[in-house]
This record gives C-alpha cells, structure tokens and sequence, in this order.
C-alpha cells in the first residue's frame, strides 16, 4: 500500500522566469486541468435519468440499482489511493491521459454490458479518470497556479459542473431518441469527451535533467493525527452522501411520485444548472477567511429547505426544491478550496487531497447503497428523507471545525516530528511540464516498477 511502503516526494517549483516557453507550458496545463475536470462526473450523472431503463433491460432489483448508483463512489474511494503512487511513478500528464482513455474504455463495456457484472466491470473502468483526477487536481493547482487558486478551482470545478449538467439532461433525451435499448447509446456517447480530454495532457513536455534538491517528504498515514484532515474528511463523506443520493436517486423518486421521465430528468439538470456559476464564484469567496462561516451556514440551511420540501411536496414545486439543493451542493467546492487552503505545500495539499476524498468516498458509498435497499424493504423513500436530513447535522458540527483556519501539517507535525520538513533526496526522476522533479523513496524493492 501506498500509505506503507513510500513516501512520495517532489521539490519546490522551479524559481525560473516567466519566459514565453514556461507561460505556455502552464496556460497547456491548465485547459489540460479544465478539460479533465468537465469529465470527472458524466460517468455519474448520466446514469440517475436512465435508472428505471437500466434495470429493466439487466433485470435487476431495486436493491442492485443501488450497488449501481453507489458503485462509482466506491471505485473514487479505492482508485484514489493510488494516485499518490502513481504520481511518484510516472509523470502526472501520463497518469491522467492514461486514466481518461480508461475511463473511456469503461464507458464503451458499460453501455455494451450484456450483464449487471459486466456493467459493474465496465462502472470500475469508466471511475478511473475521475477517481485520479479528483486526488491530483488540487494538488496541480497548488503546485503551478499558487496565486490562482481560487481560480482554478473554480474553473475546474465550474467544468465539472457543466459536463454533470448536460449528462444530466441530454441522457433521457438520447435514450428516447434511439429507442428500444437507447439507454446503452445515452450512457456510452460520453465515452468521446474523455478521449478528448486526453489529448493536451499527451503535448506536455517532459524536461530532463531537472535540478536535484531538498524534497519534502509526505506519510500519507500520518494525517490522522490531523484533526483538520479528520473534519475535512467527514464532510467530503457526508457531503458526498447527499450529492449521490441527489445524482443517483431524486430523478427516479420523482419519477415515482408521478412526474414524467423527462421531467424528472430536467429536474436534474436544472440541479446541475444552477451549480456552474457557484462552481465559479464559491472558492474566490472562499479564500476570504470571514466568508468561510457564513458561506456554511448557508448551505446547510439550503440543504435543510430542499430535503424538507421535496419529502412534503415533491409535486408541488420541485423546481423550487431541486434549485435550492443545488444551492447546498456549491459546499463541494468551497470543500476543494479549503483542501488547498489546509496545507501549506503542495505535496502536503496531496497527501491531504488523497486523504480526504480516498475515506470521504467511502462514507459517501453508503448512502445512495443503503437507499436503495430501504427502498427495496419498505417501498417507501422515507429512510432516505431521514438519512439525509442526519447527514446536515453532521456537516453542520464538521463543517464549523474545518473553518477554523489551521493547518493539517502542523497538526500532525505535532505528533510526527519533520512530517512535511525538507529532506534531500538523490533519486529524481523526469518532469513534465512545469512540474516539479519527482522522487521516490522504496522501502522495499519493486522489480516491477520501471521506477523502483
């Protein structure tokens, strides 16, 4: 594991001028970063809309349409791991084109799956990309945008917004279009944007030869002695809970209560509609300290007003309902901002990004899983009015902590002396881009590793 057997570490940036060749390294980096992020949700978003379809043509239970809707949060919590190992590797360019053209692959087996295994096989592929690109795009923006954070969150997560949003909309759309089966076009299409995104990442340079240096050295595993990273980490889960359960499960409870499928899945789309402008003002907001409470206290009041009355009146203004959660979902990135604004470099905005997301998914899996098996054992959605409505309560008391402006490395530097110190280190290997040089300390051999 990971956690284990490295320590992952990289130099500072380089202090070179700005010269034409390095502005257009970072400019190619960061439409390669916005490009990524426009498709680390469309593998998501785009399946809630088709539900109903998807069971019917793999003729599986309500219990396992929630194995379905819960599967790609597992894969983001077990696939993130390894991209801290992988960054150490091999250049981050190469880790994420190669991850976006397997999401793509993934995309292609799900849409074709003749069965619920091979859908869920093809689910594990198509997670790739996303999984990856959500641990190492903070730590990119940290790294080569320091001055632009908020910026480039909010431009990355603004594009994960706007894919989300048209997954969410045009799927029922197509898959009424094709016809019979057409929910395997609807979910396949959006196997053309990853391959596309791919490509930039492919036109950046390596550059060999890169100046030895100090290293800082970054234990993944020791971030539990942060209480900050503990406070991040459970929002991301529980945060997460209540997005998926939105994503995987309010266009097929609205479709329940009797509105039409294409209805419900405008609903959503409207939900991911309204998120794209917070996308972009919410971490520029952000990192104004004072703002940070306020902006959390607001959310969860929006959480509380939207749960509320889509449980009471879900026909009478579910516009109104579905806006006002997108409203409470722009807590995700105000989380993203926060990541970066809790550590002081960028291997420790790594450590703490892979932390945070890798155990949050975790917790965020449970949710729309064990929707879906309440809603097979009672045929009722009050479990997951319940189940949510306790979800605000936790993010509340979570979330007032992780505005307190401390950071994770000087927690856990506390219980772990030099934890994110400078340590030198021999073993650099090439850079891509602007990237830093990489270097890997192996506790134990690794014959396989062309890195080792």
């Amino acid at each position: 594991m990971v956690e284990d057997h490295a320590l992952v570490t990289r130099t500072a940036s380089p202090s070179a001028a700005a010269t034409p060749e390095h502005r257009e390294g970072l400019a190619l980096i960061g439409v390669a970063i916005v490009l990524t992020g426009l498709n680390l949700r469309t593998a998501v978003t785009s399946v809630g809309p088709v539900l109903q379809e998807l069971e019917d043509g793999l003729g599986i239970s309500s219990g396992l349409a929630g194995l379905v809707t819960t599967m790609p949060v597992i894969c983001f919590a077990a696939i993130g791991f390894a991209g801290p190992g992988l960054s150490a590797r091999y250049r981050d360019s190469h880790v994420l084109s190669g991850a976006l053209v397997t999401m793509a692959a993934g995309l292609v087996v799900r849409a074709a799956a003749p069965t619920f295994w091979l859908f869920l096989l093809g689910t594990v592929l198509a997670m790739v990309g996303g999984a990856l690109g959500n641990v190492l795009l903070p730590s990119l923006v940290k790294r080569y945008f320091p001055g632009r954070t908020g910026l480039m969150v909010g431009a990355y997560s603004t594009a994960m917004s706007v894919g989300a949003t048209v997954a969410a909309v045009s799927t029922a759309p197509v898959a009424a279009a094709v016809g019979a089966a057409g929910w395997r076009w609807a979910l396949g299409i959006w196997a053309i944007f990853p391959l596309l995104a791919a490509v930039p990442w492919l036109f950046v340079r390596a550059h060999p030869g890169a100046s030895r240096g100090t290293h800082a050295a970054v234990r993944l595993r020791d971030l539990r002695h942060s209480r900050m990273a503990l406070a991040l980490m459970l929002f991301f889960g529980v945060q997460g809970m209540e997005a998926y359960i939105i994503l995987g499960w309010s266009a097929q409870y609205l479709r329940d209560v009797g509105l039409s499928a294409a209805t419900a899945g405008l609903l959503l789309g409207l939900n991911q509609v309204i998120g794209i402008p917070l996308s972009a003002l919410v971490p520029a907001l952000t990192v104004r300290p004072r703002a940070q409470r306020p902006l959390l206290l607001g959310f969860m009041c929006c959480y509380a007003i939207g749960w509320a009355g889509l449980w009471a009146a879900p026909r009478t203004a579910p516009w109104l309902w579905m806006t006002v959660l997108s409203v409470a979902m722009a807590s995700f990135p105000m989380l993203l901002t926060l990541i970066g604004l809790r550590a002081r470099t960028p291997e420790t905005t790594a450590a703490l990004s892979t932390y945070v997301q890798s155990w949050g998914y975790l917790i965020s899996a449970v949710g729309p899983l064990l929707v879906g098996v309440l809603l097979g054992a009672t045929g009722s959605y009050t479990g997951m009015f319940v189940l949510v409505l306790a979800g605000v309560v936790v993010l509340t008391v979570t979330g007032w902590f992780m505005t307190r402006e401390r950071y994770a490395d000087d927690e856990v530097d506390r219980f772990v002396p030099g934890w994110s110190s400078k340590a030198h280190c021999d073993d650099v290997l090439e850079v891509a881009g602007a990237e830093s040089p990489v270097c890997v300390h192996v506790t134990q051999a690794d014959a396989a590793s062309p890195r080792g």
